[in-house]
């Protein structure tokens, strides 16, 4: 017999050896009209994530030691597009480069606060509207509905940010757009850390973009943001 509820809400993996902060996740998570399965190491995870193939993955940096960073890595090595969140005690700019290095897609600072935490999940999980439309700049080409770019007929692999940090852009070509902007319209809510967080996501999109030597698209205005535009 099939497992309505797995059918009915998206599945969330815990990744959490803090037991109690563990549960409280997964309540918090549950109350907010989502399935939880909780992992306490990364090698369990690891297999729950093969098995049940979660909507989306939240795990804690300081999983025993390093290993929420590498478990990131191997389920993006492994081919994992879901979103992952990284709970971090620390918002450093080291940290946010570590971060998306792993391939996670957004982090969430600690102390843990129910509302801010479950609000960030259902940006990444309330479903997408819309069909088959494409944003175009120049060569660069995002799908929205298979969330996908591409460049010269070559396939970006993005994550969910840096998707959404680049649809943002394409959407508004030549315009120059500010830190406080993109911050409200790609993060979505009350952000806790400082805007340089922008330029670290920047940093990365640029490097995908730009892989095969093409022309730099994203524009830096100093003092005042970023612009999608032909140099």
């Amino acid at each position: 017999m099939p497992n309505l509820t797995l059918e009915r809400n998206p599945c969330v993996l815990v990744v959490e050896n803090d037991q109690i902060l563990a549960e409280r996740l997964s309540q918090d998570l549950k109350e907010a009209g989502y399935h939880t399965v909780i992992a306490l190491d990364a090698t369990v995870a690891c297999h729950q994530a093969c098995e049940l193939q979660p909507a989306m993955v939240v795990v804690d940096r300081a999983l025993s030691g390093e290993s929420g960073l590498r478990l990131c890595d191997q389920l993006r090595r492994e081919g994992s597009r879901v979103p992952v969140i990284m709970l971090m005690a620390h918002d450093r700019v080291e940290d946010r480069v570590a971060c998306i290095e792993a391939g996670a897609d957004d982090y969430f600072l600690k102390p843990y606060r129910t509302e801010p935490f479950v609000k960030m999940v259902r940006l990444y999980l309330e479903p997408k509207t819309g069909g088959s439309e494409q944003l175009r700049f120049g060569e660069l080409t995002l799908d929205l509905s298979q969330r996908r770019a591409m460049r010269n007929g070559r396939v970006i692999d993005l994550t969910m940010k840096e998707f959404e940090l680049l649809k943002y852009l394409i959407s508004h070509p030549r315009e120059v757009l500010t830190r406080e902007q993109i911050l409200e319209n790609v993060w979505g809510y009350d952000f806790m850390g400082e805007s340089n967080v922008i330029e670290v996501y920047i940093r990365y999109l640029r490097l995908k973009i730009e892989d095969e030597g093409e022309r730099r698209l994203i524009q830096t205005v100093r003092g005042v943001g970023y612009v999608l535009r032909e140099a």
